[in-house]
Order: structure tokens, then C-alpha cells, then sequence
């Protein structure tokens, strides 16, 4: 760490640096408050689509019994065929956005398969869909928390560090310079006695 400059110049610029800090740190709390609201939405959607797979678990378990037989192979009947994610930036952050699924519906003999198999394509097909949305909502929910709290480092790191660090350098060159003029008076004084002193002589 470089040594303190006990100067007037120096003084300027330890103040300079606290008014930067001192600006900077509210706009960086507002930030974190704000990623954290985006959090919460993020989570409660997750639960949402989490909430919304567990429904239909339950409902396929009491209209679709005969699932649990597994008489009827079901393999491949529903498969993903494409998702396309953008990226949305959302208070600075680069957050993953579900644009568009594609599941498609293997072809199968209508009258070589029980009724309840058209209702099971669109099930598992649904069910494909908010598997998908729940990974890229985790997902979401993952980067806002490494966004938390790298915004939080830095919001601890000028409140903490840097703003009681300048602080106590601008108090350290105030004293300083204080004591130096506090000699100078001193010094002249005691020059204008000895100059009298000589004078008088």
C-alpha cells in the first residue's frame, strides 16, 4: 500500500474519492434491492411451474390410473424437439428468457391404443413444458443470487472499506496539516520575539 502524502493536494483528493463512494454507494444498495425483488418474482415463479407439475402429477394419478399398470408402452410418445431461450437483461443482469418449446407427438395407431392415449400425449407433452420452464426459472433464480451477491460484496466494500478508509485519511492529513500550521504560527512568533528581541538590542 502506497504511504499516506500529507498535503493539501492529497487532502483534495481522499475527499474527491469519499463524494465518488459516498454517491455511488446508494445507486448500489438501490441495485441490490432491486435484484432482490427480481429474486423473489423468480422464486415465486418457480414454485408457481413447481406447484403447477405436482398438480398434474396428482391429477394424472387419479383420471389416468391405468398408467401404473404400464400395459400400454408409452416410450416416446412425447419428445422434445426444440427450445429456444433469449436473454433478457434485467437490472444488469443477463437472465436467461423461455421464448419457445417444441414438443412433438410421436404418431401412433388410434385404433391400436387405448382412448386414454390422446389424453396421455397432452400430459406428457404439458408435462414436458414445465419441465422446461422450471430449468430455465431455476436458472434465473441461480444467476440473481450470484448477482445478490456480488452486488452485495461491493455495496459492503465501499460502506466498509473504502468510505471509512478515505475518512480516516482525510482525518490523518487534516491533523497534519493542522499541526503544521499550528508550528508555522508558532514558529512565527517566536520569530517576530527574537526579531523584536534583536531589534531592541
Amino acid at each position: 500500500m502506497a504511504k499516506l502524502q500529507l498535503s493539501k493536494s492529497a487532502l483534495a483528493r481522499e475527499q474527491k474519492s469519499l463524494r465518488t463512494y459516498q454517491r455511488f454507494l446508494p445507486s448500489l444498495d438501490l441495485k441490490r434491492r432491486q435484484v432482490m425483488a427480481e429474486r423473489a418474482k423468480a422464486e415465486r415463479a418457480l414454485a408457481d411451474t413447481r406447484r403447477e407439475m405436482e398438480r398434474r402429477r396428482e391429477a394424472v394419478r387419479g383420471k389416468l390410473p391405468m398408467l401404473a399398470l404400464g400395459e400400454v408402452d408409452l416410450t416416446g410418445l412425447a419428445r422434445l424437439a426444440g427450445v429456444r431461450i433469449g436473454t433478457e437483461n434485467v437490472v444488469g443482469t443477463h437472465l436467461p428468457r423461455l421464448e419457445d418449446i417444441e414438443v412433438e407427438l410421436r404418431p401412433y395407431a388410434y385404433l391400436g391404443r387405448p382412448p386414454w392415449v390422446d389424453r396421455t400425449a397432452e400430459i406428457l407433452r404439458e408435462m414436458l413444458e414445465l419441465r422446461i420452464r422450471a430449468q430455465v426459472e431455476a436458472r434465473r433464480v441461480a444467476l440473481l443470487e450470484q448477482a445478490i451477491k456480488t452486488v452485495t460484496q461491493r455495496v459492503n466494500l465501499f460502506d466498509k472499506v473504502l468510505i471509512p478508509e478515505a475518512q480516516s485519511k482525510i482525518k490523518r492529513i487534516q491533523i497534519y496539516l493542522s499541526d503544521m500550521e499550528t508550528a508555522a504560527v508558532v514558529r512565527s512568533k517566536i520569530a517576530k520575539k527574537k526579531h523584536a528581541a534583536a531589534g531592541s538590542a
